[in-house]
């Protein structure tokens, strides 16, 4: 799977950046009996769907010349949404002052799961401001622990 997502960002990325887009994600996942491959892209202010057509039809017409996938598959090119992944430190340093869900492959201070205001980021720590019961909280995580994180929408 991962030679695929590394043959489709070869072929995707100059698209995106042509058109000055920011490549966010590549998924290339298999749900019940069907497989997608999910472009997700962006940009300051936001995509519409008329760009996210433009994507679709210059990423497949390179899929079918590349032909990098064997089988049936379904083609997706999409924002990534209010809940926006955080994958790459441009992202993490993008998101401070936003709220954040963050989850980590092992225990820190006890959990695996935090949501809060992020604070700061630097290539070793991510700084979150938690809310306990009534009042407000610093929590350091070490950013090589981090196993997945996103934008958290909060209610």
């Amino acid at each position: 799977m991962s030679k695929v997502i590394e043959v489709v960002e070869e072929l995707v990325s100059p698209i995106v950046q042509d058109m000055g887009l920011e490549l966010v994600d590549i998924e290339y996942v298999k749900e019940g009996k069907s497989w997608f491959l999910r472009i997700y892209i962006d940009k300051e202010g936001g995509i519409d769907i008329e760009e996210c057509g433009i994507v679709s039809e210059r990423l497949g017409e390179r899929l079918d010349e590349v032909d990098p996938i064997p089988h049936n598959y379904f083609l997706e090119v999409s924002s990534p949404g209010a809940e926006r992944p955080l994958k790459k430190e441009q992202d993490f340093e993008r998101a401070v002052g936003e709220t954040v869900f963050v989850k980590t492959y092992e225990a820190v201070d006890g959990e695996k799961t935090f949501q809060g205001k992020l604070l700061a980021f630097n290539k070793e720590t991510l700084t979150l401001e938690l809310k306990v019961k009534t009042r407000k909280v610093e929590k350091e995580i070490p950013f090589d622990k981090v196993a997945q994180a996103r934008l958290a929408i909060e209610f």
